[in-house]
């Protein structure tokens, strides 16, 4: 530490300290002293001379210093991890333009168009959407941009331009249209004019744009009728995550959607702004990577699968939940019981593995309840908490609130494995209810008001998982499991309690009738007493994810290729969901497509040779690959379905030299 330095900061000449320590060669001293005075751009250059780029891209973002800006974007663009944390903390602080500059330059164009449009460039958010998506986002783009500011010549044009491009002329005419007389973009919006107005067949108009368009020295480009640009190859995380799409964001954190080119699956890459939510310093960072290993001693079916932590990210790669999560389930209200049941019971499961390896959740909410494709709740983002508020799930990008949380963690207190069953009764009752839970308001709604199956054992089991005094609680997740178990769940969806004289004797006794005509593509007059739903086409659907099933009786046979077909877990083998003892059967996920009607391409056969493959490393061969086995789907996706019969005999050499047999 520098004497003469911390001299003139004990007198607060902030700027004369911090220009004393850079002419000593104290950067990073000089940079911090420079942002205590607020001379952004000066904390920015000496950011970037200390090796800190993020930092100066920041700081220079904050005083608008483009030039510094550019410096520490180019310097930035070389460290792709680094590149995107930067990119996360920036659209944090609103820095749009420079967090869509860092995605764009490090090859992460989804979210780079993203952060353009918040930044209000729609051409340049446009442009990338076109290459990503195809027309259909980028216009969504520029007709935002149009809405916002009429006057948005830019957007007009560009839009124009893209609609000629893909031979919507007249919709591209009358966007050029909005382009006046006079306006700098005109000249570019006659260019495409010409050749729309031409083929729409309007050689007058077509003339008169000519004209107009030679006196502004222009002429109309080849490229107005051209193809549409090729897309590009999709950038690539950590060496082998495809990037899909941005699922979520938030201050803290963005999830992507990718593809694993190693395995083919769908994971989730949580990429963390380890600025916002790690704190500064390797060391931050390395305590979270130790947490991590920890997280991994985890491997309960209840719990979102850990693939891989990215220290220099950082970021987390996990399993992908198609499913969406509980918060998207509760946006269309109050849950079944029964169902609702099945959700807090997984989640007090992943919560009792979880404390009896020393692990507190802290966090448990809506957002952090995913469901995969089976319709099974998982409990994400374990143990994050204790790091920071980073709520972005896989599936979802919104905060929890304080109302999921327990008294004494909101008092400042220490959490305890009784804090996170509170959080479990608070979410079970918005199940029930319907209600949003509030830390500043007694919750209006009981379980028995919302649904007229459940009555004061449910109401009285709730407030008990959900007292205010953490001793009057259940001990653990085993005791709230036992509590919860011990009473009954209706399957059938909520419905109000409903006074006896209130209602006519027909009216309460009409809810579906055999003469009614049934609605939509689900049999109504068929009420459940269960998840299944039987379709005017014969098709067996669970009613609690939307997803065809197949249905098989749990022979012995059946069950061990079940088994083995589970294990191998292949995007390109049909889906084992579940054993349901109650309904006395295997649930597999039905083949989406049909069955193989015409030749496979390459990539088919690879994608059957690969899952051939992991079934033969998980001891079982296959032994019926056929036509009728093989299913294709509109967008060329394959699937190997179950084989319902035992063969004898079958061999994995078999199976390949089927499949070389395929036509």
């Amino acid at each position: 530490m520098d004497p003469e330095v911390e001299g003139l900061v004990a007198q607060e000449r902030l700027v004369e300290a911090a220009r004393l320590a850079s002419a000593r060669g104290d950067a990073a001293r000089a940079s911090a002293l420079f942002e205590r005075a607020c001379d952004w751009s000066a904390a920015a250059a000496e950011a970037l001379r200390a090796g800190e780029p993020a930092r100066s891209l920041t700081l220079a973002a904050r005083g608008a210093d483009d030039a510094a800006a550019e410096r520490a974007a180019l310097a930035l663009a070389k460290d792709a991890p680094s590149a995107v944390s930067a990119a996360v903390a920036l659209a944090s602080e609103g820095h749009h333009r420079w967090a869509a500059t860092l995605w764009e330059a490090s090859g992460h164009t989804a979210e780079a168009a993203e952060a353009w449009e918040r930044a209000g460039e729609a051409t340049r958010a446009a442009r990338l959407f076109e290459a990503i998506d195809g027309p259909a986002r980028a216009a969504e783009a520029l007709e935002a941009a149009l809405r916002r500011d009429p006057r948005a010549y830019g957007a007009a044009a560009a839009l124009g331009a893209l609609l000629a491009r893909y031979g919507k002329d007249e919709a591209a005419v009358r966007a050029l249209q909005r382009v006046p007389i006079g306006a700098p973009e005109r000249r570019e919006a006659l260019a495409f004019a010409v050749t729309a107005l031409a083929r729409l067949g309007l050689t007058s108009a077509a003339a008169e744009a000519t004209r107009e368009l030679e006196a502004l020295g222009g002429a109309a480009p080849a490229t107005a009728s051209a193809a549409p640009p090729p897309t590009p190859q999709r950038a690539l995380l950590f060496g082998r995550y495809e990037v899909v799409r941005e699922a979520a964001n938030s201050p803290t954190a963005r999830v992507l959607e990718c593809v694993d080119v190693v395995s083919r699956a769908r994971v989730a890459v949580k990429v963390l702004a380890a600025q916002e939510a790690l704190g500064t310093g390797r060391d931050a960072v390395a305590r979270f990577a130790r947490e991590i290993e920890v997280l991994r001693a985890l491997d309960h079916p209840s719990v979102v699968p850990l693939h891989e932590f990215f220290p220099d990210g950082p970021a987390v790669v996990l399993r992908w939940m198609e499913g969406g999560s509980l918060e998207g389930l509760l946006a269309d209200g109050p849950i079944a019981p029964a169902r609702a049941h099945e959700i807090a019971a997984a989640v007090l499961r992943a919560l009792g593995d979880a404390h009896r390896l020393g692990i507190l959740h802290r966090d448990v909410k809506p957002a952090n309840v995913l469901i995969d494709a089976a319709g099974a709740a998982r409990l994400s983002d374990f143990g994050v908490a204790s790091f920071g508020d980073l709520a972005t799930t896989a599936t979802a990008g919104v905060f929890g609130t304080r109302g999921y949380m327990s008294p004494e963690q909101r008092e400042g207190r220490p959490a305890t494995p009784r804090s996170d069953i509170y959080s479990v009764g608070v979410l079970l009752r918005e199940m029930l209810t319907g209600e949003r839970p509030s830390a500043d308001r007694t919750p209006t709604t009981t379980p028995s008001d919302a649904h007229r199956g459940l009555d004061a054992r449910h109401d009285a089991a709730i407030a008990r998982l959900t007292a205010v005094d953490p001793s009057q609680r259940p001990s653990g997740a085993p005791e709230a499991l036992a509590i919860l178990g011990a009473l009954p769940w209706p399957s059938e969806p909520a419905g109000p309690r409903i006074a006896e004289s209130a209602c006519s004797s027909e009216a309460r006794v009409r809810t579906t009738h055999p003469t009614d005509t049934p609605t939509g593509p689900a049999r109504e007059d068929l009420v459940a007493t269960n998840r299944l739903r039987t379709t005017d086409e014969g098709t067996t659907v669970d009613v609690w994810t939307g997803g065809a099933i197949v249905r098989l009786p749990p022979t012995r046979g059946v069950l061990e290729r079940a088994r083995r077909f589970a294990q191998a877990d292949h995007p390109a083998l049909q889906v084992v969901l579940r054993v349901d003892p109650e309904d006395g059967a295997i649930w597999l996920d039905a083949p989406r497509g049909r069955p193989m009607h015409r030749p496979l391409t390459a990539e088919q056969r690879r994608e059957l040779g690969d899952a051939l493959r992991a079934l033969h490393a998980a001891g079982s061969a296959h032994g019926q690959l056929d036509g009728a086995h093989v299913f294709v789907d509109d967008e060329g996706g394959v699937t190997l379905a179950f084989p319902t019969d035992s063969v004898d005999g079958a061999t994995a050499q078999g199976d390949l030299e089927d499949l070389a047999r395929l036509v």
